[in-house]
Order: C-alpha cells, then structure tokens, then sequence
C-alpha cells in the first residue's frame, strides 16, 4: 500500500487546504493522474499519483487543513494487473464487432432491445473541456450542479463561483442573481470557514500594517497623452505582436525609471541594515477567485513596453487560472496595484510587505483642470504611493510620484534611460 503524501509546499509554506479531490475511493488511477488539489496561501498545488493503482482511501476530507509529509490517502498498488487486463479486454470485444458486423446482412445488423449494450456512463460533471476555477468546481460538486451547463462569465469562458450559485438559482423567469455566498431563501446569515489564502492574506495585511511606518502621498495624472498613444499603435501592436496594449506596462515602465532615481523605494530592511536592489521584479496585484495574488514581472526594469505587456498578459492569465508558480510569487521588490478596473476613484494600498512602496492605480475619469489659464475637460487619473517612512522620507516619496506623472504624461520621456 503506497501513502498519498503533502508534497513539499515551496518557501516558507508550511500547510495548505484540501480544497477539491479529483478521485474517488476505489476509482483506478494512472502514474501522473491528480489525485487531490491542495490550496496554499499562494498557490493550488496538484498532487499527483507516483504509480498506477486504486485509490483505497482519502485520510482528508474536503476543507482540513493539512501539513508537509501528512498522509493524505492510500494507493493499492497490486490491483493494477487486474484491472488493466479487465479494460483490454472491452477494447478488443470492440474490435472484433467490425469484423463480425461485415459478414452479417443488413437486415440483421440490428439487436434486439434487449442484446443492446447499456449507454456509456454520463461524463463527469467537470469536464477536462469546460475551464472552471477550483471553487466552482468544489460549489458544483457539493450542490449537484452540471458545471458543463453553466455559462461562464470570466475571461475566456471560465466558470467562476458567482456563475454556479446564478445557476443554481435560476427559474423560468431568468436567473436571479444568488442571495448573499450562496444563502437559500430566508436565510438571514450564512457562516464559511476561512481558506487557508484568505487567512494567510489576512495575516500579512496586518503584519505590513503593524510592522511598518504606513504613509500615503497622492498626485493627480492627465492621461491624454497615453490615450492618444495607445489609440495609435493598439491594433499595430496586437497585429504584429499578438498582444493587447493595456496602460499598465506604461506605469511599470514608468516605476522602473522612477526607481532608478529613488532606489530606497525599491529596497527592504533587514534588521538595522538596508539592503538596496539594483534590479526591479515589479508586482502585479491580481484579484483571483481565490483572493488577491501578486505575481512579479522578474527584472521589469531591463524590458520595453511591449514585453511587459506580453509578460502581464501571460501571469495575470496564470493567475486568474491557478497556475502560478511559486517563481511567479516570490522575489518581488516594488508592487502595482490598480483598483480603477473596478472604479475606484482614490484608495490608499497597503504595502505588499517586506517591500517598502506600493504604488496604487485609479480609475480615469473626465475633469476640469487649469490648463495654461484655461478650464480644460480632460482624462486625469489619481495616484498614490503608499510607503514605509522608516526609510523612505516624505520627499521622497512626493518626488517619486511627481517623476512617474512626467513620464506618463510625456510617454517620449520613457525611451529616454
């Protein structure tokens, strides 16, 4: 009997969620098939089979909290030759049917009722074909839901949990949109148990609030001149390179330049010693179904507009699909974070600790500003930079964020190192 362990987690993770089991007890599984997908603070980690076997038995239910080397289930090794020689044996029945069906006339190609052979099994519910996230997959199974028949509303079709508790409420009517995290009708109150991400994003919220100086300085961007840009090369850029141009790598391109000029915003403490980076893994704050993640872009300040907006695309997308690698998650020495794509006008991020800066994106709406004298209408856009005042000084950071507008608003500065 082979143990079904946790898997080392990566740095610094010592305990994830059984968040969803693939298999059943007694489902016959291959070397390489996911058994068991176990969700960490930062990532979901696939726990596959080393051999070929039966799955005899699950040790951990759906929602525990497991940690590194604890046993998960148990794989029966020794059932495998019977089972595989049962399954040859149907492919070559099924072979041989041609064979006999050649020599039979027409007539009599079609058995009775009752010699008809039985409908294959319905597909499982979560089919390999329909993307979904982890938790509609985990809300469809307990509910009995067809996650197959659900419309999905994410990027690319994917079925969210939002998209399985509307289905589930759907009637004749049209679907009505679900009561509170999935309540049934005349429920005042529903409880959940936190997941293991949502307690550790908790966790390092406040720790980045208790261990450090927390300070927020503003400034206000006009974004007509990037507007203009971006009308003008988009479809030139998607056409030849095959990615969307968005208005983040822009304000990456931007930080990286800025924090050239104002390297202690890209550094860290440790202890009493301040240790500087001479190299920018940019992170990029990306709300997920399973909560906030911040993915970084390695070496951000080595890479043009065009390849960061390739590269954002791509770990937004790993992100959004629970694929990022622990790579993707650790190393980051500065933090994005764009709140406008949800229409917030202001907000103060909190820094993404041990980092020292945050800066926080807004959405861009039409004002009246003073332009030369004259009432202008044009598209601003407020920034912050959220800091840690133990090394980085109000002037500082006032300074950082006035170099960031001028880049953004003379995009040409930008080709300029």
């Amino acid at each position: 009997m082979l143990s079904i362990k946790v898997p080392p987690l990566g740095e610094s993770i010592v305990e994830a969620t059984v968040s969803r089991w693939l298999k059943k007890e007694g489902d016959v599984v291959a070397a390489g098939d996911t058994l068991v997908d176990l969700e960490t603070d930062k990532i979901t980690v696939e726990v596959p089979a080393l051999k070929p076997g039966v799955l005899t038995k699950r040790s951990k239910a759906e929602g525990e909290i497991v940690h590194v080397d604890d046993v998960l289930g148990e794989l029966d090794e020794t059932a495998v030759p019977a089972t595989a020689g049962a399954t040859a044996a149907a492919p070559a029945a099924a072979a041989s049917a041609p064979a006999a069906a050649s020599v039979t006339p027409p007539a009599r190609t079609q058995p009775s009722p009752a010699s008809r052979p039985s409908p294959p099994p319905p597909a499982p519910a979560q089919s390999e074909s329909t993307k979904s996230s982890p938790a509609a997959r985990k809300i469809a199974d307990e509910r009995g839901i067809d996650i197959a028949a659900v419309a999905g509303t994410g990027r690319g079709g994917v079925v969210s949990k939002p998209d399985v508790l509307a289905a589930q409420t759907q009637r004749p009517s049209g679907i009505q949109p679900p009561r509170g995290n999935g309540a049934a009708p005349g429920e005042r109150e529903t409880r959940e148990k936190m997941t293991t991400r949502r307690k550790r994003i908790a966790e390092n919220l406040l720790q980045s609030q208790h261990a450090t100086a927390h300070l927020t300085t503003f400034n206000e961007i006009d974004m007509s001149a990037i507007n203009a840009l971006r009308e003008k090369y988009k479809e030139k850029v998607e056409k030849e390179h095959g990615v969307k141009l968005t208005f983040m790598p822009f304000f990456v391109r931007a930080a990286c330049q800025a924090l050239k000029q104002f390297p202690m915003i890209n550094a860290q403490i440790d202890g009493d010693t301040i240790v500087y980076k001479h190299y920018v893994n940019m992170g990029i704050a990306v709300a997920s179904e399973q909560g906030l993640v911040v993915p970084n872009i390695k070496d951000a300040d080595r890479k043009g507009v065009i390849d960061l907006s390739r590269e954002i695309s791509e770990v937004a997308k790993r992100a959004r699909d629970g694929k990022l690698s622990m790579d993707d998650l650790t190393g980051g020495t500065f933090t994005i974070t764009n709140g406008g794509v949800f229409g917030s006008l202001v907000s103060t991020p909190i820094i993404n600790y041990p980092q020292v800066g945050i800066l926080g994106l807004h959405k861009t709406q039409d004002r009246p500003v003073a332009v030369n004298g004259e009432v202008k209408i044009r598209p601003m856009m407020y920034i912050a930079l959220s800091y840690d005042h133990r090394i980085v000084d109000g002037q500082q950071a006032v300074l950082f964020l006035v170099r960031v507008k001028e880049l953004v608003e003379d995009p040409a500065a930008m080709l300029i190192d």
